[in-house]
C-alpha cells in the first residue's frame, strides 16, 4: 500500500504527538511504501507549512492510495485533498485534545470548531489513540463506526539500556545511593499534575524520597494548554522542597534514557483540568518498557496505557491518601519486588505495545477501508 503521511509536528520538536507521529511513520515505512511530509520547525511554521504541503500533496496523491494525517489539526487539509481526489482514502490520527480543544474559550477554539471538527467527521476512518478520545468524538457527533481505538507503541530497543546509579546521581547533582528517586515525565502544563504532586504528595513522603520532574515547556503565545513551570517552582519553594525536587525542562535524549532506566518509581499524576486531557499515556509505556514500576492516575488515556497490576498501578486522580499509600507500599516492598514487577511490566509492553504490532494494526485498518 502506498501511503502519504503528513505530520504538523515532528522531531526534532519534542512532545508526545511528535514522538507518536515519528514512530508510527517509521513503523509503517517497514511494511508499506510511505512518503513523509513533516513539519519539524514548530507551530510558528504552520502558516507556511500548510499551504506548501497542500500543493505538494495535491500532486503526490495522484500516485498514492491513501493519505494519513498526524492529528486533527491537519484534518481540513486532508478534507480539501479529498475533494480533489474522491477515489482515494483519507485518515486521521485523533488525540483527545483534537476533540476537546473546541470546548476551550477564545477565537482559535471557535475557528477550530467551525473548520477542523467538520473536517474530522469527513475522514474515511479515525484512528483514536485512546478510548476517552472515542467517547469525546461521539459526543460531538462523530459516528462510532468511524472510530477505531489503536494505542500508541514503543520501540523498546530505543529506551531500555544499561546505566548505573552513578549516572543518575550525576543528573541529580549529588549521591542518590540512599535515596528513593521518583521520576515524572511530561510537559509542564496543568493537567499533567506535576505542580499538584509537588504540593500534595512530596511533603507527605519520607525525607529520603526525591523527585525529578522532566519535560518540555510551552511557549507563552502557543494556543492550547498554558505553561505552569512557574507553578511548580512556587510549590517547591512554599513547601521547602528545594533539596528534594528538581525540575529539568527540555532534557537531552541520553539523559532521558538514564532516568528511565535508573529511577525507582515513575509517576503520571494527571489531574482534571478544563478542556484538557491525556490522549494516551505514552510516557508510562516507555517507563514500563524500561522495567520501571509505574503509578498513574486512573483517568482518560492513562487507563488505556496501564493495565493495573500488569505494567503498572492505577490510583484515583487527586486522591492524596491513595497516592501516598501506594508509593509507600511500593518502596516498602523492597528492591526485589521492584525488579520482579519491572520484568513483568516489560514483558507486557513487549506483548502489547511494540510499534511493530501497532503499525501493523494501522495498516490493516487502512487496507480494510481501501478495499471497499
Amino acid at each position: 500500500m502506498k501511503i502519504l503521511f503528513i505530520s504538523h509536528s515532528y522531531p526534532p520538536i519534542l512532545g508526545g504527538v511528535e514522538s507518536q507521529n515519528y514512530n508510527l511513520a517509521q513503523g509503517l515505512s517497514k511494511i508499506a511504501q510511505v512518503k513523509i511530509i513533516a513539519n519539524g520547525r514548530g507551530k510558528w511554521w504552520l502558516p507556511v507549512f500548510v499551504p506548501i504541503t497542500f500543493i505538494r500533496a495535491f500532486f503526490l496523491m495522484m500516485n498514492y492510495d491513501a493519505c494519513l494525517v498526524g492529528n486533527g489539526v491537519l484534518a481540513p487539509l486532508a478534507y480539501a485533498l479529498k475533494l480533489f481526489h474522491p477515489k482515494k482514502k483519507f485518515f486521521s490520527i485523533i488525540h483527545a485534545l483534537d476533540i476537546t480543544f473546541c470546548h476551550k474559550k477564545g477565537i482559535l477554539p471557535k475557528i477550530y470548531s467551525l473548520t477542523n471538527i467538520p473536517s474530522i467527521k469527513k475522514m474515511d476512518k479515525l484512528f483514536m489513540v485512546g478510548n476517552f478520545a472515542v467517547e469525546e468524538a461521539i459526543k460531538i457527533g462523530v459516528p462510532k463506526e468511524n472510530c477505531v481505538f489503536i494505542p500508541n507503541g514503543v520501540f523498546i530497543e530505543n529506551f531500555r539500556k544499561e546505566f548505573s546509579r552513578q549516572d543518575l546521581s550525576a543528573l541529580w547533582g549529588a549521591d542518590t545511593t540512599e535515596k528513593k528517586v521518583i521520576l515524572r515525565l511530561g510537559r509542564f502544563v496543568p493537567h499533567k499534575g506535576t505542580a499538584w504532586f509537588i504540593k500534595n504528595i512530596m511533603p507527605r513522603l519520607p525525607e529520603n524520597v526525591i523527585l525529578l520532574a522532566v519535560g518540555g515547556r510551552v511557549d507563552k503565545n502557543t494556543p492550547g494548554d498554558p505553561d505552569n513551570f512557574s507553578d511548580c517552582e512556587k510549590e517547591i519553594k512554599e513547601n521547602n522542597l528545594e533539596n528534594r525536587v528538581k525540575l529539568i525542562p527540555n532534557i537531552p535524549q541520553k539523559d532521558l534514557e538514564i532516568l528511565l532506566n535508573t529511577a525507582d518509581l515513575v509517576v503520571s499524576p494527571n489531574i482534571h483540568y478544563k478542556s484538557s486531557s491525556e490522549g494516551f499515556g505514552i510516557n508510562a509505556i516507555e517507563a514500563a518498557a524500561c522495567e520501571r514500576v509505574v503509578i498513574a492516575s486512573n483517568m482518560q488515556g492513562l487507563a488505556d496505557a496501564i493495565k493495573d497490576g500488569k505494567n503498572g498501578f492505577l490510583v484515583e486522580s487527586e486522591n492524596i491518601d491513595q497516592w501516598v499509600k501506594k508509593i509507600n507500599a511500593i518502596f516498602s516492598a523492597g528492591p526485589e519486588f521492584a525488579k520482579n514487577f519491572g520484568i513483568m511490566a516489560g514483558k507486557y509492553v513487549q506483548e502489547n505495545f511494540t510499534w511493530e504490532k501497532i503499525s501493523r494494526k494501522y495498516l490493516e485498518e487502512m487496507e480494510k477501508i481501501s478495499s471497499k
